[in-house]
């Protein structure tokens, strides 16, 4: 079984999922806890982290990822473990052909590409190198916390600047277009240009916590769009992803209900006022897709979308 068949699988598959079919867990804090499965005990040892995709007891001082939980805990096979894995994640299992391992080397490229855009963004914001932006997210009563939970940056109004940024770290002009954080001219196939401009980013991570896209908010009421998401990629979806929902795993204690807003303001608002179960579809359109995520997450879906005529729709 090839090591970067074992990479998609820990990368698709979330541990908390997995475990919580076997072993009810509790949200304590960042993390879930449960009564340890290797050994009988009255008060919960068992602390399992969705940052880290790992699980450690401390009573036992046994701990593992998702693989080693499925063989030491349900009794499979190492085999058998990634059998179940690829048949949870809807990958084939089979020895990877050399286009599928291309595919999976270009992702781990486009993670890459995308973590630098978001610290070129943090570190942009962080300088303060737009007063509109600093006006804005006080104007819009963002805390300094929030911006920093939420990973919030600046994309500077250049043509040139996230590019040339991208350049110097060695990604190459192929990547940074298949990421979507580059146009290609549609004049001049040799001329790229930076996608975000002069715009408020929010990262848009995937349930495993990886950033995979972003939205990014205009400063200026003569830009249009008013929130530009990112492109469809070999990493981002906009039927599937939702924006807040690693969040809403990490900062909830308790997953009663996930209630479902519009936007990333509406997130980052509800949770300055302490409601973490929430997250936001980009745009109004839910999908089949949304609904089966988030019904692993809760039982109870609340839909709190704007009262305008999309939002009824």
């Amino acid at each position: 079984i090839p090591q970067s068949f074992i990479d998609e699988l820990l990368s698709r598959v979330d541990v908390i999922d997995v475990v919580d079919s076997r072993v009810k867990l509790k949200k304590t804090g960042k993390n879930y806890s449960a009564c340890c499965p290797f050994h009988n005990e009255n008060t919960p040892s068992f602390t399992v982290s969705p940052d880290k995709q790992f699980y450690h007891c401390f009573s036992s001082n046994k701990h593992g990822d998702i693989f080693t939980f499925l063989v030491e805990v349900v009794g499979l096979s190492f085999p058998e473990a990634v059998e179940q894995l690829a048949e949870l994640a809807g990958v084939e299992l089979r020895s990877l052909t050399k286009a599928e391992e291309y595919k999976i080397s270009l992702n781990n490229q486009l993670i890459d590409a995308i973590n630098l855009a978001k610290e070129f963004f943090i570190l942009n914001l962080s300088q303060g190198n737009n007063s509109r932006v600093i006006e804005y997210i006080n104007q819009r009563d963002i805390s300094k916390n929030s911006v920093k939970i939420h990973g919030l940056g600046y994309a500077i109004d250049n043509y040139s600047g996230l590019k040339d940024f991208l350049k110097s770290k060695n990604i190459s002009e192929e990547i940074m277009v298949s990421s979507g954080l580059v146009i290609q001219s549609e004049k001049k196939e040799s001329q790229t240009y930076d996608r975000y401009r002069n715009r408020l980013m929010f990262p848009i991570s995937n349930p495993m916590g990886k950033t995979v896209g972003f939205g990014g908010r205009v400063l200026s009421s003569k830009d249009n769009p008013k929130y530009l998401n990112s492109p469809e990629t070999p990493l981002f979806s906009k039927s599937k992803e939702l924006y807040g929902l690693y969040h809403c795993r990490k900062y909830s204690r308790r997953i009663d209900y996930i209630l479902v807003v519009e936007g990333y303001m509406d997130v980052i608002a509800l949770h300055q006022q302490g409601i973490t179960s929430v997250v936001a579809t980009l745009g109004t359109a839910t999908t089949p897709a949304h609904l089966q995520v988030l019904s692993r997450s809760a039982e109870t879906i609340v839909f709190c979308f704007d009262g305008d005529k999309a939002g009824r729709d």
